[in-house]
Formats: C-alpha cells, sequence, structure tokens
C-alpha cells in the first residue's frame, strides 16, 4: 500500500531562495546551541582582537544577558554593519582555509546571535570616536554614536527571542551557568596572559563567578599559576611538567600523578593551537598513557596543549570548532602517550600529596578544649634508645628496662644508619599489623604498604623481562577463521604489525574473514573472535586497541599479585629497608597496579600539629 509523504502536496515542490533572516536563523541553531556556546563567540573575538582583560556578564544562565567587555584593537565605525554580515570576518581573506591561527574565522557568530537574539555592539578604534549599532532578530538598526573609552563591549539580551522554540531546550539558569563557567574556564586556560573576569548580575547585584588576573613569566610559570587557580594548588602541586616534540609537533602543559585521579574524565583539558577541543582521538590518547596506572573507574587529570603547523590540521570540521582532524593522527598520538609515560617514568616513586593531607584529615583528633603545653625535644639519647624499643624484636627487650635514659654503649644497629633517614623513603623503623612499614625520613615518616608496593616492583620487572623478551607466541594447530564485516577486516589488518608484536598474529582468508593463527602463550586457551570483536569495538570507538595488551599485563598483575609479599607476613629490618631502596629506584612504585598509593608520607610538621605541639 502506498503511503502519502505528508511533505509533499498534490503539486510540484518549488525551490526558492531563504531569505537572509531565516538563513541566519539555520545558522545560529548550528553556531549557538546554548548560551554557553555565545559566550564562547564572543569571548573568542575579544582575544583574536588583542585584549588583554575581558570581563563576562551574565544574567538568568545567559538566557536574559551577556555582556562582553574587552580592551582589544575595536571595530571601525564603518565596519560595524559589516560584522552583522554572514561570513564577513577579518581574521581571513579566504586564500586558504588550513592556514588559520586566529580562534574565529567562519565570520559567522555575530550574525547568528543577533538573528536569534537582541545584540548591540559598541566599540571605538584608536585616534576616532566610539560607534555602535544594534540588530534585533535579523533587523538591523543604524550606526550611532557612543560613550566607549576604548575596546569593545558586545551585549546580548534575550537570547532565542525570535526562535522561543529554542527556550524549551535550555537547562536550568543554574545549569548553564555553570557550562559559561566552564568555557570561560577553558579560554582562560588556553591564554593566561589575558585576565578574566566572569559575574552574574541576575537581579542586578554582581556576584564574581571566576576571575584569574594576567599571569606573568615563562610559558610554564604563567600556565602553572593559571592552572593552579583554576583547577587548584592540589593539582599544581601534584602536577608533572610536560615538553615534548616530534616530527614538527609540540606537546606541552601539565598532567597530574596517578594517585591524584578522578572518578570521571571531567579534568581532561585539551587544546590544539590554543584551541579547546574535545576530541575522541586525543582523549583516547590520554587513556593510553594512563592505562597501565589506573584502574577501570579512575581517570587521569591533564592540561595539555598541542602546537603545530596550522596546515598540519584541520580545525573546519565542525561550526563549533570544538573538533578538528589531524593530517596525520599517529603523530600526535604517539607523541601524547610516549612523553606521559617518559614523564611518569620520571616522576618514579613519587606519589601526590593529596594522600597524606586525606591521612592527616582522617588522623584528626576532636578537640578537647583542653590547653595543650609544648614539651622538650628529647635528647639524642632518648631518641636513640627510643629507635632500639621499636625495632624489629624489641618484644624481647629487658623486663627491668625503664624510662629512665642511660648512655648507650654502642650505636643504633648498623643496618639502620641515620644516613638512611636521608634517602626520600627513609629507613625503616618497625612493622604494624605484619603488612604496614613504618620508616622514619629526615623531615617526617613514611607508611608503606608492604604488598601493593611489592607487587607493583614484581609487575614492573615482569613487564621489563616481556620487553626484553617479547611476547611468546603459541601456534594454533587448526587456524581459527573469524567471519567480520569488511571494513572491520580492514581495520585489524591494518594494525596487523602491532598484534603480532603481542603475540596475536592474523591474515586475511578472503572476503570477511580473518585467520587467526597465534595467540600470546601467557593468555592460554583464548577465544579468538571474541577477543577480535572487542578489538574491532575499540578502534571503532576510541581509533585506537589496547584489548590485547591489557589483557597481558592483567595477567601479568596477577602474576605479581601472587609472587609479592603477602600480608601478615613479619618482615626483618634488612627485608623492609631493601623494599623501601628498591621502591625508590623503581618507576611507578608509588602506586599499585590499580593507581592506589602504596606509601604515605608523614611530615613531622604535621604530625606535631596533630598532637598541638606547634
Amino acid at each position: 500500500m502506498a503511503h502519502t509523504n505528508p511533505q509533499i502536496g498534490e503539486e510540484r515542490p518549488v525551490i526558492r531562495q531563504l531569505d537572509e533572516a531565516a538563513i541566519n536563523r539555520i545558522a545560529a541553531g548550528e553556531v549557538v546551541e546554548r548560551p554557553a556556546s555565545a559566550v564562547k563567540e564572543l569571548v573568542e573575538n575579544a582575544i583574536d582582537a588583542g585584549a588583554t582583560r575581558i570581563g563576562i556578564d551574565v544574567a538568568d544562565g545567559g538566557k536574559t544577558l551577556i555582556r562582553v567587555t574587552d580592551d582589544g584593537c575595536g571595530i571601525a565605525a564603518g565596519d560595524l554593519p559589516l560584522a552583522l554580515s554572514r561570513h564577513a570576518t577579518s581574521k581571513i581573506d579566504g586564500s586558504d582555509l588550513l592556514n588559520i591561527h586566529t580562534f574565529g574565522f567562519r565570520g559567522e557568530a555575530l550574525p547568528s546571535l543577533g538573528a536569534v537574539g537582541r545584540l548591540s555592539i559598541s566599540s571605538r578604534v584608536p585616534g576616532a570616536d566610539a560607534a555602535g549599532i544594534r540588530v534585533a532578530g535579523g533587523q538591523i538598526g543604524p550606526v550611532k554614536p557612543v560613550a566607549l573609552g576604548g575596546g569593545t563591549v558586545v551585549e546580548l539580551s534575550d537570547l532565542f527571542y525570535a526562535t522561543p522554540a529554542r527556550l524549551k531546550f535550555m537547562r536550568s539558569d543554574r545549569a548553564e551557568a555553570q557550562a559559561i563557567t566552564d568555557v570561560v574556564k577553558r579560554l582562560a586556560m588556553a591564554e593566561p596572559a589575558i585576565g578574566f573576569a566572569l559575574r552574574d548580575v541576575s537581579g542586578g547585584a554582581g556576584r564574581v563567578v571566576f576571575r584569574a588576573d594576567p599571569e606573568t613569566g615563562d610559558l610554564f610559570d604563567a600556565l602553572h599559576g593559571r592552572l593552579g587557580r583554576i583547577l587548584g594548588r592540589d593539582f599544581a602541586d601534584n602536577a608533572l611538567r610536560i615538553d615534548a616534540t616530534r616530527e614538527g609537533v609540540r606537546l606541552f602543559g601539565y598532567a597530574a600523578l596517578p594517585t591524584y585521579s578522578r572518578g570521571a574524565a571531567v579534568a581532561q583539558y585539551l587544546f590544539v593551537n590554543g584551541r579547546p577541543v574535545r576530541d575522541r582521538m586525543l582523549g583516547g590518547a590520554l587513556r593510553a598513557a594512563y592505562f597501565d596506572f589506573l584502574s577501570r573507574d579512575r581517570h587521569p587529570v591533564a592540561a595539555l596543549f598541542l602546537d603545530c603547523d596550522p596546515t598540519l590540521v584541520d580545525v573546519n570540521v565542525h561550526p563549533a570548532k570544538s573538533e578538528v582532524r589531524f593530517r596525520d593522527p599517529g603523530i600526535a598520538r604517539g607523541l601524547i602517550v610516549s612523553a606521559l609515560r617518559h614523564a611518569l617514568a620520571e616522576a618514579g616513586h613519587r606519589a601526590s600529596s593529596t594522600v597524606a593531607k586525606a591521612t592527616l584529615g582522617a588522623m584528626t583528633p576532636e578537640p578537647t578544649g583542653a590547653r595543650v603545653y609544648q614539651m622538650d625535644r628529647p635528647s639524642p639519647e632518648a631518641r636513640r634508645a627510643g629507635y632500639a624499643a621499636q625495632a624489629p624484636g624489641f618484644a624481647e627487650m629487658r623486663d627491668s628496662y625503664s624510662a629512665r635514659v642511660v648512655e648507650l654503649p654502642t650505636d643504633p644497629d648498623p643496618a639502620e644508619p641515620e644516613t638512611a633517614q636521608a634517602l626520600p623513603l627513609g629507613a625503616a623503623r618497625g612493622q604494624v599489623h605484619e603488612n604496614y612499614i613504618i620508616a622514619q625520613t629526615e623531615t617526617g615518616l613514611v607508611i608503606v604498604d608492604q604488598h601493593a608496593a611489592h607487587e607493583r616492583l614484581v609487575y614492573e620487572k615482569l613487564k621489563r623481562q616481556m620487553a626484553e623478551t617479547g611476547v611468546a607466541a603459541q601456534a594454533l594447530l587448526i587456524p581459527e577463521i573469524v567471519d567480520l564485516p569488511e571494513p572491520d577486516c580492514a581495520r585489524l589488518l591494518d594494525i596487523a604489525d602491532d598484534l603480532a608484536r603481542l603475540g596475536l598474529s592474523i591474515e586475511p582468508f578472503g572476503g570477511g574473514a580473518i585467520a587467526v593463527r597465534e595467540t600470546p602463550a601467557i593468555l592460554g586457551e583464548v577465544d579468538a573472535a571474541a577477543m577480535l570483536r572487542d578489538i574491532v569495538d575499540e578502534l571503532t570507538d576510541q581509533g585506537d586497541s589496547q584489548t590485547v595488551q591489557a589483557r597481558i599485563e592483567a595477567i601479568l598483575s596477577r602474576v605479581a599479585c601472587h609472587g609479592s609479599v603477602r600480608s601478615g607476613r613479619r618482615m626483618r629490618a634488612e627485608e623492609m629497608n631493601a623494599l623501601l631502596r628498591e621502591m625508590e629506584a623503581t618507576p611507578h612504585s608509588g602506586q599499585c597496579n590499580h593507581g592506589r598509593p602504596t606509601y604515605v608520607e608523614l611530615k613531622l610538621a604535621d604530625i606535631e600539629r596533630l598532637f598541638g605541639r606547634t
């Protein structure tokens, strides 16, 4: 039975040219998704104008008012009507769309905003009078003189009043305001030399939501200061400096230690040529770099900047300019993975300071109100006697031992020299609950989870051995034939060499079939079809697959777990000290195979505060 298309009448449809207002409203649907999109476009224009300070005022989540003020170069009075025309821009001349050095270049933001809201622009260029222009619902008014000292003020009110159906899709004022704050913070990260101030002027009262003054110093000092202001001091204290270059692509920024992670991927900030982007390939590279250090439910924290020749990346992929496409994505991905892994390896046994803060918070006693008096420091003889009392085997000391301090006839055990305290993890002083090693450093003490620490050490040793000898492969007596769609077969064959290095040997078998010749021996019996489908799914979703490597390293992790020092085992002093020295010499020993810390360091000053000894 034939069905009538409701979009086609009895008469033949007529092709017609849409008017300018309709075209602008359609373009606005792509460029201006929500108030945060409008803020992004206007602030990017201010940055492109060379502004050093940018103020953003919003009301009711940006629905009723968005005002962006800057001290940039301004717009000449004669150019104001042209600025409100589609595809009119000062950023490019149109001759080369791949050589773009500015945030904006499409010339769609201002006319789109004027088509769906009430837009006014006031601007002044040096040596000329200020002028302004208004546009409402696509209707442009005349240029008029205004009072303005310099720069530009763009005010957008009643957003989407011309397209009221869009207002129904807006979220709450609070949610929209939060989205605006996130946009401003991302742009502030990209430009640490520019000052930003975001105010909420709902109800007439101005409340500063976010403020970042211009940072000084070199690139890394300015960026470190800006990230500390936006992401917090904890991130700045636990971030690793990243700076690497490969084939004309430079990666720089800061990435946090694995023990400073989040429960969701909400603190991952990626920039390409200074432009904030949300790119699945770059996000996948970040996950791959931390793949061996975090459990599946934890996510790294990082602010990374990729700089390259503009001709090597296409930013004209989407009207919102939040997506990019690299000419050679493998270079960018490989650079991120290798640079981050190198930085994590150089961090050695370092763990995040937030671990110690959480520990001290859990140990803080309830206030009693009683006055606490400062006690004198013990004498060196008393300290040595205390060390002897804490050493393994102190239970066998004489029953007649008293608190009276006497001159010791000999020095402490040579296995625990005073010089060991100068080492990062100090000298072992005892073991509690047959699982936690207590070590003394020059400035405090360290508590080590012996099982988690040794598990990481064994795991790293197994990985080194496998890297040196390769992954042993076992040949299948009868090759397993896996039927897959031809595009999936092509994806697998493209990475066949990488899979072969991991012990998985595949080759084409005609049509849409893959023959599996060998599988990694360490995995034992393998469901090759299921593994290949998992790899294809990961390739489709992320552009890269860690499935085989993940399975191999999961086996190594289990082997390391069974081969490490067990909880409940009493260790001798020399064993504990040997474990501490090996941790200091082994990269990534600050966290276990699942991203949890292997030790906690407490400073003596913090411990004394716990007991009111300050």
